[in-house]
């Protein structure tokens, strides 16, 4: 009987794995045909519809200014105010992240004076608009540096707009700095330490490397964020894109082709930018 039973058993799982194997065969074949001739689903919910939407517009709208000779002369006209707005750009942020590196240290000091000093100017340049500091710059610092000094300091134009952007964002970038900086574990600080380096030397060589990977995408957010605060400088009647655009307008009176084509810069500027941040991020993102 014992022996029955166990042939029994036997012939039922060979049976089994006969099925089974017989059953990835069909499946095998199945995948085959669906490779030869059909294509696998679509995942249709995964399909960013918020980006073939926006490209169909961009490329509807984009067609329509390139071939519009209004476009063109608007787009022909501001060329000089668009490299003026990167420049200024570029060169205010350049300054800013220094700045805002300095009393970033600063802010993150155990120096009671240090500490006081960057936390009056963070306090004082938040608490002020941009379009305030560029005015204060342009008609109040700028001719009282160049009386002062007989001449010899003239910030008048650009520079009067660079120093003002640059000191206005400055004191944000000092935020940004100081939280990247504190989200690193305080035990790093006391190894690095403990192995005989100097406070500047850790923060040199072990705290900033990690923190300036922490804070890219607030520092590309606060780059795009210049880019377009840039245009109040025509304030101050600088020749920036914005301001090359209100001049177009105040001469042929086409208010509708000078602020689209202006309006339109900047986003692709923008859109542009964002881009480029984000493949930034994704080489030096932390794992």
């Amino acid at each position: 009987m014992a022996t029955n039973r166990a042939v029994g058993i036997g012939v039922w799982v060979a049976i089994g794995s006969t099925r089974a194997v017989a059953g990835e065969v069909n499946m095998t074949a199945e995948a085959k045909k669906l490779k030869r001739g059909r294509a696998l689903p679509i995942p249709w919910e995964r399909i960013p519809w918020w980006a073939v939407i926006l490209s169909i517009v961009g490329i509807t709208v984009g067609w329509s200014v390139l071939t519009s000779e209004a476009y063109l002369k608007v787009i022909r006209f501001v060329m000089g105010g668009l490299w003026l707005t990167l420049r200024v750009t570029f060169i205010s942020f350049g300054i800013a992240l220094v700045v805002g590196l300095l009393f970033g240290l600063m802010r993150v000091s155990k120096n009671p004076i240090s500490y006081a000093v960057s936390t009056l100017y963070v306090e004082v340049m938040r608490g002020i608009p941009l379009l305030v500091i560029i005015l204060y710059m342009g008609y109040v610092v700028t001719p009282m540096l160049r009386d002062a000094t007989g001449g010899g300091i003239d910030l008048q134009g650009v520079p009067s707009g660079v120093l003002a952007i640059a000191t206005c964002f400055g004191a944000y970038l000092a935020e940004v700095y100081r939280a990247g900086i504190q989200s690193i574990e305080r035990g790093q600080m006391q190894a690095a330490r403990s192995l005989g380096m100097s406070y500047m030397q850790a923060m040199r060589y072990i705290i900033l490397p990690q923190a300036l990977r922490r804070i890219l995408p607030p520092l590309g957010n606060e780059f795009i964020a210049m880019l377009k605060d840039s245009s109040l400088i025509a304030v101050i009647a600088l020749p920036d894109l914005l301001q090359m655009g209100r001049l177009y307008v105040s001469r042929t009176f086409r208010a509708f082709e000078g602020y689209n084509t202006v309006a339109l810069l900047y986003l692709v500027l923008t859109l542009f930018l964002s881009l480029l941040v984000r493949i930034v991020e994704r080489r030096v993102a932390i794992e």
